[in-house]
């Protein structure tokens, strides 16, 4: 308290000079026209620039709010986006499903339609995947072809999705045949060319020609006999001399893969029950 005392009794002077100051002012804007309109212009341009500082920093702070509003209003876009792709994928599957009808012959077999979500082709074992799974009826070991022929098998399966060993993987071999000889042989990729795959133990006694189409043999439940695979381009001399080894052109392009169809073979479960019995009956006359 003595302090403030002091404070104020020093600066006395100061704070007289203040007070007339005050009133000097007040006398002057509020007796003379003039000098009251320039104190209120001055006045009101002063508020203003503090009311847009206020404003200013007001907004500063309600940035967050309102980017919170806008994400929740952009996530609401994006989902309404995938749904309607997902709609127009549906539209797809039966534009494709009635531009590709299934063949008679084909009866025995219902296809699933899949779209390709991932896919390699320069890779020694390249895999492809698809956004359907168990859910939708697949299961491993179906074959899998496109409009233009055989693509792989089904290797692994999720609810959702499932992951296709291609055609251009040397750890699938596929039973196929000349189509025009019925001559038998394997299928494999050598890891070269993606658009050329080989096509061994054809037995030297075999006739064919270039421009033969290949074509799947039937031996198995994943593909149906006569699935296109594609043509002979010639033959791989020197590999084995007791087979040919030809080199088969591809008629599907997998640099290219978009939509896909699975094989179900409805005889499936049938066959492997019954190969099953057979063997159980092999080994117990044994």
């Amino acid at each position: 308290m003595n302090n403030l005392i002091y404070f104020l009794i020093k600066a006395r002077p100061w704070i007289l000079f203040a007070v007339y100051v005050i009133i000097s002012c007040f006398l002057l804007f509020n007796s003379n026209p003039y000098q009251q309109s320039v104190y209120l212009t001055s006045a009101n341009e002063v508020s203003t620039k503090i009311y847009n500082t206020a404003t200013g920093i007001t907004s500063y702070f309600s940035l967050r709010d309102i980017n919170e509003d806008l994400q929740r209003r952009n996530s609401a876009l994006e989902l309404e986006v995938l749904s309607l792709k997902q709609q127009l994928l549906e539209f797809k599957d039966m534009e494709y499903a009635q531009a590709h009808p299934v063949d008679s012959a084909l009866q025995r077999y219902n296809f699933i339609l899949a779209h390709v979500i991932n896919n390699s082709v320069h890779r020694p074992h390249n895999y492809i995947t698809i956004q359907k799974g168990s859910l939708d009826g697949i299961q491993p070991d179906m074959g899998v072809v496109d409009q233009n022929g055989v693509v792989g098998k089904v290797n692994v399966v999720g609810p959702h999705s499932a992951r296709i060993i291609s055609v251009l993987n040397d750890n699938l071999r596929i039973s196929c045949k000349v189509k025009k000889s019925n001559t038998l042989g394997s299928l494999v990729w050598d890891g070269n060319d993606y658009r050329v795959a080989l096509l061994e133990e054809i037995p030297r006694h075999a006739t064919f020609a270039k421009g033969d189409t290949v074509i799947t043999s039937g031996y198995s439940t994943s593909f149906p006999e006569g699935i296109p695979v594609g043509t002979i381009a010639g033959e791989l001399k020197g590999h084995d001399d007791n087979f040919h080894t030809l080199r088969v052109k591809l008629f599907t392009d997998f640099s290219k893969l978009s939509t896909v169809r699975i094989v179900v073979d409805k005889m499936s479960r049938e066959l492997d029950e019954v190969e099953a019995d057979s063997e159980t009956d092999t080994s117990e006359k044994k």
